[in-house]
């Protein structure tokens, strides 16, 4: 435990992401949803009691559950490869060349430092080659990686490469605005601070389809 306190003091309030893919263990899906929820809801009861709660008001009684089902079946629902969304394409029979924005994709999701909200927008574009993806499938594509404890640097790359590989194309950007619970709600406590993070592939490299893509972000 002294060196988990110790590695924990080093690092401080740096948000630090250790690789592209979200970490977790191999036998992370050895146990169903259904017992998941069962021992989170065990466990967050124990922290309840810890924290001085009488979980035998009525309005407490329940919680244990509602938060453990939220952390499974919602908030952090993106873990399981198994909700990743299916992204059929389609021919591009409007030949149409230019880059396709789908602006202002609301962001939800988690900071896995501290288990708080980050929301924010999130901009995706891609430009078509000769395949074409539902609009709707974007945004679950978004909320699919949105939905598990994140750092944005990590979210944004796992937005663009899921976008890449369902395009099979290269030519995609992502722009994530976003605001972290973190830094505004608790510590330093600065509620004016957002974040931006960026990425941008094959034809969006370019400065000039970059420069039009952040222009017509905004």
């Amino acid at each position: 435990m002294n060196a988990i306190n110790t590695t924990i003091d080093l690092i401080g309030e740096d948000h630090i992401s250790t690789s592209l893919e979200t970490p977790l263990r191999e036998d992370a899906f050895d146990i169903d949803d259904d017992r998941k929820i069962e021992l989170i809801q065990s466990h967050f009861k124990e922290i309840m009691h810890i924290l001085g709660l009488d979980l035998n008001d009525d309005s407490l009684s329940g919680t244990p559950h509602r938060v453990a089902k939220m952390y499974v079946k919602e908030i952090f629902s993106g873990l399981n490869p198994g909700n990743k969304p299916e992204t059929k394409l389609f021919q591009n029979k409007y030949e149409y060349n230019e880059m396709l924005i789908e602006k202002d994709i609301t962001l939800y999701s988690y900071c896995e430092h501290h288990f708080v909200p980050i929301v924010g927008k999130v901009h995706v574009a891609y430009i078509s080659n000769g395949q074409v993806i539902g609009l709707s499938k974007i945004n679950r594509l978004v909320q699919y990686y949105a939905k598990r404890p994140q750092v944005q640097e990590r979210l944004t790359n796992q937005i663009a490469e899921g976008l890449k590989q369902a395009l099979q194309s290269n030519d995609v950007a992502v722009i994530i605005d976003a605001t972290h619970l973190c830094v505004s709600s608790r510590g330093i406590k600065d509620t004016n601070t957002s974040t931006i993070t960026t990425h941008y592939s094959g034809k969006f490299q370019t400065e000039k389809t970059k420069a039009e893509f952040i222009s017509l972000s905004k």
